[in-house]
């Protein structure tokens, strides 16, 4: 099993090993979300739609074993520790928190994919998510077949590029979505350092679809990550 476009959020507050991680799964093709303190993860694991969580233990501002309950509250995502601390006590505490797997640093890239695909696997999210052809929140319509958008039950009109912008983020709604990742899907391969593409379509989105663009409803912006489609 292959982790390409995954939704991974990655808490660790050591600058350099979140580097390091969030650009070798990224290289996989995974979407990595970094948080530093335990506040701020659980507020995006509440936010988004997660597919795996990797958790440092020692962060500023709360122990990361007392943080895996309020993330098993906000999501239903399987916990991998990735932890400097090796005494058996302290990876029976953690798992025994809730989380689904314990692995010691130093640990190699190779090591942590195989035990997220293992964890993956016997959570059951090695199963293709199926597709949908419409899609329905909060006044929001959006008819994959016929290419039509309603808002509170009026068409909205769409250019081609402006629907296909946002078939991306609904099909995926509740995850973010990389910059790169939707110029990609949308302007094709060679557009993917576009960025004004992407804030220009972003900007008629939502003069289109919020009712104060200046603060979306639906079209949120994780700054220096991408953007999603909110869902509850």
């Amino acid at each position: 099993m292959a982790i390409r476009d995954l939704q991974i959020l990655l808490i660790e507050d050591d600058t350099h090993i979140r580097s390091i991680l969030t650009t070798a799964l990224a290289a996989a093709g995974a979407i990595v979300i970094p948080a530093t303190r335990g506040k701020d993860a659980h507020r995006i694991a509440s936010e988004s739609k997660l597919d795996l969580v990797l958790l440092d233990l020692g962060l500023p501002d709360m122990d990361g074993v007392a943080l895996i309950p309020l993330l098993q509250q906000a999501c239903d995502a399987p916990i991998i520790v990735i932890s400097a601390r090796f005494q058996e006590q302290q990876k029976v505490a953690a798992l025994d928190a809730g989380a689904d797997d314990y692995l010691t640093k130093p640990f190699g890239i190779d090591e942590l994919q195989a035990r997220m695909r293992s964890t993956l696997r016997r959570s059951g999210r090695a199963t293709p998510r199926p597709s949908r052809s419409r899609y329905e929140h909060q006044g929001l319509s959006v008819d994959f077949d016929t290419h039509q958008v309603c808002l509170a039950g009026k068409p909205v009109h769409l250019t081609p590029l402006e629907f296909r912008l946002l078939a991306v983020l609904v099909r995926q709604a509740g995850k973010v979505i990389t910059h790169r990742q939707l110029l990609r899907e949308v302007w094709g391969p060679h557009h993917e350092e576009d960025d004004h593409y992407l804030r220009i379509y972003m900007r008629q989105l939502r003069s289109k679809l919020e009712a104060n663009p200046a603060q979306p409803r639906f079209l949120l912006n994780e700054p220096g990550v991408g953007y999603r489609l909110f869902v509850e």
